[in-house]
């Protein structure tokens, strides 16, 4: 087997942020340098307990959490407990992490770990806000020409946005975050609400989680309980958009998905449309592409994936 693939997985978790990084932790094809917590479904006291919590789950408490930024840029933190319950994990009551919060600060983690590996060894996965990433850029430019590629979850275009009418959830909470990334030159990877929409959750892929028997099956099944909820009342669906996990899998089969690398620019200056990823898909400017935008999913795919993967845990 070739070398695993370094990545970094900078995250709010979140019940589909833990399902993303159970699959990284399942995958011998990954290696997990790090898990950097930010601000955004719940504040940062959370998401990096969360992390933890994951972590000591999975059985992977070597793994180091670093804990970011505990609010965007230049804008007051939104969140999203509506969404994932006040712990931002709610569904299974998970024991307190014993394993520590590393005392170093997840973008001096970043900035040093992109200037000790070998340039365009290690590719970044950001779960949520972008928050750690772009301020990383900002305090070290260096580092930005090493990054390998940009895998992220974030944005939409035919489907519009989650959070407001045209903004989606971790573009939307630090918008000039993401302008930064978007503009950094950096190979980017997108998974929008276009392929999340497209990857629900069944009842019977829950129950199978829950049939498993084990400790993660029984947290996959409980939080996508959890989450389905919200979301089938909002859409009217029948499952839940696993929006996160689509980060992992894309890593791991990029068949799965199939897009189109056009230019994508965050709109940061307007009321109405703050945060909106204003994907050019039908390539109707001359912008240069900056971004892989993928557009569809094969759903059993990413689902047989999850299903053998998470398995091994």
């Amino acid at each position: 087997m070739k070398h695993p693939r370094k990545i970094i997985i900078d995250t709010d978790p979140g019940q589909d942020d833990a399902v993303a990084i159970l699959l990284a932790l399942a995958s011998p094809e990954l290696q997990v340098l790090g898990l950097t917590a930010v601000a955004g479904n719940v504040p940062l006291a959370l998401t990096q307990i969360n992390a933890r919590k994951v972590c000591e789950l999975a059985g992977r408490t070597e793994i180091p959490v670093f804990a970011g930024c505990d609010a965007p840029l230049r804008r007051k933190l939104v969140t999203a407990e509506y969404v994932h319950g006040k712990t931002g994990l709610d569904g299974i009551p998970l024991p307190d992490p014993t394993m520590p919060l590393q005392p170093a600060h997840a973008v001096d983690v970043l900035i040093d770990t992109l200037r000790r590996e070998p340039p365009g060894s290690v590719t970044l996965c950001p779960l949520g806000p972008l928050t750690n990433i772009a301020t990383a850029f900002t305090r070290a430019p260096d580092i930005v020409p090493r990054v390998a590629e940009i895998v992220l979850m974030g944005g939409g275009c035919f489907e519009g946005g989650n959070v407001t009418p045209a903004a989606e959830f971790n573009i939307y909470v630090d918008p000039e975050a993401a302008d930064i990334v978007f503009r950094s030159g950096v190979p980017l990877v997108v998974m929008p609400l276009d392929v999340t929409h497209k990857a629900l959750t069944s009842r019977d892929w829950v129950e199978g989680m829950r049939s498993l028997g084990t400790p993660v099956g029984q947290a996959v099944a409980s939080w996508t309980d959890f989450f389905e909820r919200f979301d089938t009342a909002k859409y009217g669906s029948q499952g839940a958009p696993l929006h996160d996990p689509t980060v992992i899998a894309y890593l791991l089969d990029p068949a799965l998905f199939t897009g189109r690398h056009i230019n994508v620019e965050i709109e940061t200056g307007s009321e109405l449309t703050l945060g909106m990823t204003v994907a050019d898909w039908w390539r109707v400017t001359d912008r240069t592409p900056n971004a892989l935008f993928m557009g569809g999913v094969d759903r059993e795919g990413f689902y047989r994936l999850l299903t053998e993967r998470l398995g091994r845990l």
